[in-house]
C-alpha cells in the first residue's frame, strides 16, 4: 500500500516538464515553430488569389481533399485545424503562466531603471491578445461565414473578396498582421536560443533570419487586402 501510494505520488515527466519555467519555454518555442510552418504555408496558399478565381478555387477544393481515396474528405484538414488549435492553446497558456511567474519573482519595483527594452519585446503580450482576437474573427469569417453576409459555402475567391471590400475588416487584418509580424520577430529568435540554436557565430544569422521571416510574412500576409481595396484582385 505505502508503495502504491508513492507511486501514486510521483509526477509524470509530462507534468514535470510542463510545471517547469524552462519545459513552458521549450512548449513555447515548439508550438511557435509548429505555427509558423503552418503561416509560412497559408501564407503560399493565400497569394494564389493573385491567379485568379479559378485557381485559387480549385486550391480551395484540394487542400480539402488531400489523402483521399486513404483519407475520408476533409479530414486532412480538420487535422490540421485541431493540431494547430492544440498547439495555440498550449503557446497561450504557457505565456500567460511564464508571465504571471515573473511578475510573482519581483513585486516590487527595480530600484533603478532597466535598460529599454525592444519595441517588439514591449509588444509581445498585446501583440498575443491581438492575434488571437483576429484568429477568431478571421475564422468566423472566412471559415464558418458567420460574420460575412455575402459569402457563399464553396466559394473561397468571392468570399475572401467580400469580406475585404469592407474597409474596417482589412484594416483590422493588416494591424494584426503587422503585430503578427513583431511577434514572428521576437518569437522567432527566442525559440531558437530557448531550443539551443544560438551561439555567437549563430546569432547574427538567427537575427537575419526572424527579420527576413517577419518581414516575408507581413508583406505576403498583408499584400491581399491591399489587392483586393486596390482593385487588382475584384
Amino acid at each position: 500500500m505505502a508503495l502504491a501510494t508513492r507511486t501514486a505520488r510521483t509526477p509524470s515527466l509530462i507534468g514535470s516538464v510542463w510545471r517547469s519555467t524552462v519545459g513552458k519555454k521549450a512548449v513555447m518555442a515548439v508550438t511557435g515553430l509548429i505555427m509558423l510552418a503552418y503561416l509560412v504555408a497559408h501564407m503560399m496558399g493565400n497569394l494564389k488569389v493573385f491567379f485568379g478565381a479559378g485557381e485559387f478555387n480549385h486550391y480551395g477544393h484540394w487542400i480539402r481533399t488531400v489523402g483521399e481515396p486513404f483519407l475520408h474528405r476533409e479530414w486532412f484538414l480538420w487535422g490540421a485545424r485541431a493540431a494547430l488549435s492544440v498547439s495555440v492553446v498550449l503557446h497561450g497558456v504557457a505565456a500567460y503562466q511564464l508571465s504571471r511567474r515573473d511578475l510573482a519573482a519581483r513585486p516590487a519595483k527595480y530600484a533603478h531603471k532597466r535598460p529599454r527594452a525592444s519595441y517588439a519585446t514591449r509588444t509581445m503580450r498585446w501583440g498575443g491578445v491581438i492575434l488571437g482576437l483576429f484568429i477568431v474573427w478571421h475564422v468566423l469569417d472566412l471559415t464558418t461565414l458567420t460574420v460575412n453576409p455575402n459569402a457563399e459555402e464553396g466559394r473561397p475567391y468571392e468570399n475572401l473578396v467580400a469580406s475585404f471590400d469592407r474597409w474596417y475588416v482589412s484594416a483590422f487584418y493588416i494591424a494584426a498582421m503587422l503585430a503578427l509580424g513583431l511577434h514572428v520577430r521576437h518569437g522567432f529568435w527566442s525559440a531558437a536560443q530557448t531550443l539551443g540554436a544560438g551561439s555567437p557565430r549563430r546569432d547574427r544569422v538567427l537575427k537575419l533570419l526572424a527579420n527576413g521571416l517577419a518581414a516575408l510574412l507581413t508583406c505576403g500576409f498583408i499584400a491581399v487586402p491591399v489587392g483586393v481595396l486596390t482593385g487588382v484582385v475584384s
